[in-house]
C-alpha cells in the first residue's frame, strides 16, 4: 500500500483531476477495507472559478485554501455528502471531486450500505459514492496522505487516449464555468 504523497495534490487542480483517475479511493470503515478505482473526477478553481465553493470564501469552503490533500466532504440537496481532495499550494483555493468508483474491495458491505444494485453502480455518483464507503462529514479535514481512515493509494498510469474531458455536470455560473472541460472520465472495462 502506497498511500499518494502530498506533492501529488500541490498541483494545478486540471492536473490533479485527470492524474487522479485510475488511482485507489480506500476508506476503512469498522475494521474492514472499503476500495475502488477512481474513474470519474471534476475540478474545481478558485476565486475565478464561478462553480467553485472557492469562488466565495465561506467557512464551508476555507479548507479548500489551505494545504493540498486533506479531504473536503459537503452536504448537497439535504441529502448527499461529497467527497473532494483539495489541491493546490496552501493558500491558492481548488480541489477535485470524486465523482466514481469501480469498486473492488468491500463490495458485500457497500451492498448493505446502498441496497439492490448492479456492482458497477454501487459507487457511480459523488452521493452514491459516499454513501457506499460511509463517507460523512465526519470525515471532513483527514489528511489524505496519512489518515488510516480514508486514503488514496498509488494506482496505475491512465492513457490519454481511456479519458474523455467534458464540461462538469451541473454547475452554475458564467459561461467560463459551465463550459470549461474539467470533468475527466476514465473510458473503460471498468465502468
Amino acid at each position: 500500500m502506497t498511500y499518494l504523497p502530498r506533492a501529488f495534490f500541490d498541483r494545478e487542480t486540471p492536473i490533479v483531476a485527470r492524474a487522479l483517475l485510475g488511482q485507489r479511493l480506500v476508506r476503512v470503515l469498522d475494521g474492514q477495507r472499503l476500495s475502488g478505482l477512481i474513474v470519474e473526477t471534476e475540478a474545481y478553481g478558485g476565486p475565478d472559478d464561478e462553480a467553485s465553493h472557492a469562488f466565495r470564501r465561506t467557512p464551508r469552503s476555507a479548507i479548500m485554501f489551505g494545504p493540498p490533500g486533506h479531504a473536503y466532504i459537503y452536504f448537497i440537496y439535504g441529502m448527499y455528502f461529497c467527497l473532494n481532495a483539495v489541491t493546490e499550494a496552501d493558500g491558492q483555493p481548488g480541489a477535485v471531486l470524486i465523482r466514481a468508483l469501480a469498486p473492488q474491495e468491500g463490495l458485500a458491505l457497500m451492498r448493505g450500505r446502498r441496497g439492490n444494485v448492479p456492482d458497477r453502480r454501487l459507487a457511480d455518483g459523488p452521493g452514491k459514492l459516499c454513501r457506499a464507503l460511509g463517507i460523512t462529514r465526519d470525515q471532513n479535514g483527514l489528511d489524505l496522505t496519512t489518515s488510516a481512515a480514508l486514503f488514496i493509494e498509488a494506482g496505475e498510469a491512465i492513457a490519454d487516449e481511456q479519458i474523455a474531458a467534458t464540461p462538469r455536470i451541473g454547475v452554475r455560473g458564467d459561461a467560463s464555468a459551465r463550459e470549461q472541460p474539467w470533468r475527466f472520465v476514465w473510458r473503460s472495462e471498468q465502468m
